[in-house]
């Protein structure tokens, strides 16, 4: 199974730290945002990795190379200019083939089991779904009792940036710029997507501040 990394965002609210480092090369706890996705990947039983490249996308592929340091191989989809989420999951689909492919954003940290994502499931996407932080409280969706992400209904969660896709989905799009959204929620009106609950540690590093939390975190506990 393959997994693709979304590594192509410009990393404006971190600014200055991304003026010459691309958001997913921050580090936390020793260790660059992006690795410790390469590691978990890897250790889940992923066979190998797309990562998508846009903002200092050439410093992504001359520090990560191709994947063998990590023991997993490692090709690159280099947009140029970002194309969002769905546009960059299109562009890629060469790389990632015709078979159901785990996402993983490049700008979280979690200590979710991702090997969850490898599992066989029936439906065309699988997300999964975090308490909302104090910057998001709103949320984004609701999660049923049994287990079926709808677009509406109280409480709701917030996505994680993790799922499970078949990449069906995105065949039908043109090559262009597309936000994941809208095809997230028309897949819900057709009761599409499942999905599952993560109460555990989930971080979305949107800011300076969160990364330097999340670095003080990961020295105090080593997880």
């Amino acid at each position: 199974m393959k997994a693709m990394i979304l590594a192509a965002g410009y990393g404006k609210r971190m600014r200055p730290l991304t003026d010459h480092t691309p958001k997913p090369l921050l580090q936390a706890g020793g260790k660059a945002l992006i690795e410790y996705h390469i590691e978990k990947l890897r250790d889940a039983g992923i066979d190998s990795l797309v990562i998508n490249t846009g903002w200092l996308g050439d410093r992504l592929a001359a520090t990560l190379g191709d994947g063998r340091r990590f023991g997993i191989p490692i090709v690159y989809s280099h947009e140029g200019t970002p194309l969002e989420t769905a546009g960059g999951i299109r562009r890629a689909l060469p790389l990632l083939g015709d078979d159901p492919f785990v996402l993983v954003n490049g700008d979280i940290w979690t200590d979710f089991d991702l090997s969850r994502l490898v599992a066989d499931r029936p439906d065309p996407v699988h997300l999964v779904l975090a308490d909302n932080p104090h910057h998001h409280p709103g949320g984004d969706f609701h999660l049923t009792e049994g287990g079926r992400v709808r677009d509406n209904g109280e409480p709701r969660l917030t996505y994680a940036g993790m799922g499970r896709f078949d990449p069906a989905l995105f065949a039908a799009m043109p090559d262009g710029e597309a936000k994941l959204a809208p095809l997230l929620r028309a897949a819900m009106a057709d009761d599409a997507v499942s999905g599952e609950h993560h109460p555990g540690q989930w971080w979305d590093i949107g800011t300076p501040e969160r990364l330097e939390e999340l670095d003080t975190l990961l020295k105090k506990t080593r997880l």
